[in-house]
């Protein structure tokens, strides 16, 4: 896509906590760091050994004929396999057993022992491997709040979504892909079912449906295995596995510990405050709806306004308030989103 905004994610190496908090998590930018102790599984993580240690415990997992999953339109089932049993069929590219079809794609993404009230912790869930992964101490322990172990077929592609937290991707093993997009231009990413974006082929877009989609402004990178990256919150990430790859997710609290959703084991709700004052604009934008079209138009602009006058970030340049402002007032009468 040659008219989009490409730019390389930063590399840092020899990386410890100091230099991580005193130089890099305060730019909040994504940064790719190099050189960090992962421990032994780098070299221990093979396919055997993946299969031994993990053994034949269940796990959930997404299953796809294409390699493109979507999220919005569910073009994948949910399965179960004995983890030793998936970590073969992941690494085939044709499959003699299969749910699907033969050339079906997999991807896990590990979950905690209570789905619904327990986060994810690769110590809990595959202890016997969690011992040959040196989880990175940039953060205070009791900041932790899950690793996610992650495992994708090659040419894997996840949909482009933002989390609300910080975390560290590392890559264990195979390559890896990673496209970010910042959270200045969620405007023009097209958010769909919360902290999704709608526009699925981000290398091709379809311009006529999302034609603002080319003013985000394009980060990338390819991890290789002992990488990690540093993905800000709500940042926006979109990942393929150039091959059958292996990796860690390991997510903190950036923010205070009562900011965050207490039931959410995934990590994915927005924040507290941030969900209240979303529920409030649902219900001025209701109200609105009691005025005619061009009393909605006028003070659904007056809104933005506010809305931009109030809480957009001095550190945003001045052109580049400007381009928002312009494509979130539409010379179209004003409706309110979704």
């Amino acid at each position: 896509m040659e008219d989009q905004e490409r730019t390389p994610v930063s590399i840092f190496t020899q990386v410890d906590k100091d230099v991580f908090l005193r130089d890099i998590c305060p730019e909040r930018r994504p940064a790719l760091l190099r050189g960090v102790d992962l421990g032994p599984c780098l070299e221990k993580w093979t396919l055997e050994h993946l299969r031994l240690r993990g053994g034949d415990q269940d796990v959930k997992i997404h299953v796809s004929t294409v390699p493109q999953m979507d999220f919005l339109h569910k073009n994948f089932v949910y399965k179960t396999l004995p983890f030793n049993e998936f970590v073969k069929r992941a690494s085939e590219k044709k499959h003699s057993d299969f749910f699907l079809s033969e050339d079906e794609h997999y991807y896990l993404r590990s979950l905690g022992e209570d789905v619904r009230k327990e986060p994810a912790d690769l110590h809990k869930q595959f202890p016997h491997l969690a011992e040959d992964f040196h989880v990175p101490h940039f953060f205070e322990p009791d900041q932790f709040f899950s690793s996610v172990f992650r495992i994708s077929s090659c040419g894997l592609q996840l949909w482009t979504h933002y989390d609300v937290m910080d975390n560290l991707l590392a890559q264990v093993t195979g390559r890896k892909r990673v496209v970010l997009y910042s959270p200045q231009d969620a405007l023009h990413l097209y958010l769909s079912a919360g902290d999704k974006s709608e526009v699925l082929d981000i290398d091709s877009p379809d311009l006529k449906r999302f034609p603002d989609f080319l003013k985000a402004k394009h980060y990338e990178c390819v991890l290789e295995p002992g990488d990690l990256l540093f993905i800000p919150a709500l940042w926006f990430h979109n990942t393929t596995a150039l091959q059958f790859g292996v990796g860690v997710n390991v997510f903190w609290r950036h923010l205070a510990a009562d900011c965050y959703d207490k039931k959410d084991p995934y990590g994915n709700k927005d924040p507290v405050a941030a969900a209240r004052a979303l529920q409030a604009l649902e219900r001025a934008l209701h109200t609105l709806e009691e005025l005619p079209s061009d009393y909605r138009d006028f003070y659904g602009r007056r809104m933005i306004q506010r809305i931009q006058k109030r809480t957009y970030c001095d550190s945003v340049s001045a052109t580049k308030t400007k381009e928002d402002s312009d494509s979130t007032l539409p010379s179209m009468p004003f409706t309110k989103p979704g």
